[in-house]
């Protein structure tokens, strides 16, 4: 790496900003679904090209597409009246070693059958499968198996870190509401959560939807006895947790009214908008922090289902957050991070065209103090890289 520009911040951090707005779109939410299941494809390819054909071939599985469904809701149970479709795209090279669209298929119906119990891919999912060959010269990348690959887009990513505390309480709350002790105890409670956060000084307010499955519900009153009882458990959750924040307060299924039976409550037979309510698509999602946080600087790239050899839109998306964590947490003095990293098309990966690092200081701490070993983080984590792409590639980074 030719040079790595180091910069201060001056000014606020993200989290005394006097607004702070953060959005999660939880495991069941549409968009998070897509994100999820092409990436666990693009996981079960590399395998499969690695296994069956003894290199990886050009793919990328980032253009999925769920379109929503129809039901029909009705307390005490309703039924799927017209399935889901998930489209799967976009480039896969094609081999006689095994079919990937099959793969594919297979793949996606095991994530649904682990993460969302109420969907039967069998019954409630069709899929269209629309994997084609790629360019010449984008599969000519993967001929070379020894050398680090080249880039095949000129992309360019963002990190940062640490999370804010209101960052840090919309993942909390989703995983709290997603959990497996909170589905035992509410067994009500669907999996589509959507949760935005706003901070106003120390004040948080989270506006919450979830839908409660109807074959729990009996009638309007008990939709709403539910709901409530949902809400001060998530109140009673995040108020523990609370640190320079001082209150919070939830508000759930906000469209609701009371009095108007099925068409005024937030109800699902599948615990998931994409049942007939909501299509979803990869990228519109979290970024692969977990957040969508509008105070803080984003990248273009969908991490999703890009393969993790040569996609930069995938490598330095991950990348950036995993420096700016290590740099926060090994540097002293260092109060928030912001990673950039652009690469250029044709160039190896662990060359990037541009490497900044912006940071945050304590009061006292000097640039001069946190240069060097800032850049060695980077310098080091370069020289991992390949390493660092083998991990991408078996899913021990989240990606959104």
């Amino acid at each position: 790496m030719d040079e790595i520009h180091i910069q201060e911040i001056i000014g606020p951090t993200a989290g005394e900003s006097e607004v702070e707005i953060v959005e999660r779109k939880g495991l069941g939410h549409p968009d998070t679904i897509c994100d999820l299941v092409m990436e666990r494809i693009s996981q079960a390819l590399y395998r499969e090209y690695l296994r069956r054909c003894g290199r990886i071939m050009h793919y990328n599985c980032d253009k999925g597409l769920l379109v929503a469904g129809q039901v029909e809701r009705c307390f005490g149970g309703g039924r799927v009246l017209e399935p889901m479709r998930l489209v799967i795209g976009d480039r896969a090279t094609l081999v006689k070693e095994f079919d990937v669209s099959q793969v594919a298929v297979e793949t996606a119906k095991s994530w649904f059958r682990e993460n969302l119990p109420e969907v039967d891919p069998e019954r409630h999912l069709a899929f269209q499968v629309e994997f084609k060959g790629g360019s010449e010269e984008l599969t000519g990348i993967f001929r070379d198996t020894g050398a680090m690959s080249m880039a095949n887009d000129t992309s360019a990513a963002v990190g940062y870190a640490p999370l804010t505390e209101t960052e840090r309480l919309a993942l909390d709350a989703e995983s709290f509401l997603n959990a497996p002790k909170f589905k035992i105890n509410y067994p009500e409670s669907g999996r589509d959560v959507k949760i935005m956060a706003i901070r106003i000084g120390a004040q948080l307010n989270l506006t919450v939807a979830m839908p409660l499955l109807d074959k729990w519900v009996a009638n309007e009153a008990d939709y709403f006895r539910r709901k409530e009882a949902i809400r001060l458990a998530l109140v009673s959750y995040l108020k523990s947790r609370l640190d320079r924040i001082r209150d919070a307060t939830v508000s759930l299924n906000t469209l609701d009214r009371s009095g108007l039976g099925l068409s005024g409550i937030y109800l699902s037979v599948l615990g998931t908008s994409a049942e007939d309510a909501d299509s979803g698509e990869v990228g519109r999602g979290n970024q692969v922090n977990g957040v969508i946080a509008l105070n803080r600087p984003r990248g273009s790239e969908a991490a999703a289902g890009k393969n993790p050899v040569s996609h930069v839109g995938k490598i330095y998306n991950v990348l950036t957050h995993l420096l700016a964590r290590q740099i926060h947490h090994e540097v002293s003095g260092v109060r928030e991070v912001i990673v950039w990293l652009c690469s250029r098309i044709g160039d190896p990966v662990d060359r990037p065209q541009v490497a900044s690092v912006q940071v945050k200081l304590e009061k006292g701490v000097y640039m001069t103090e946190v240069a060097d070993p800032i850049r060695r983080i980077v310098i080091r984590e370069f020289a991992r890289l390949q390493s660092f792409c083998q991990a991408l590639a078996e899913g021990k980074y989240p990606i959104c």
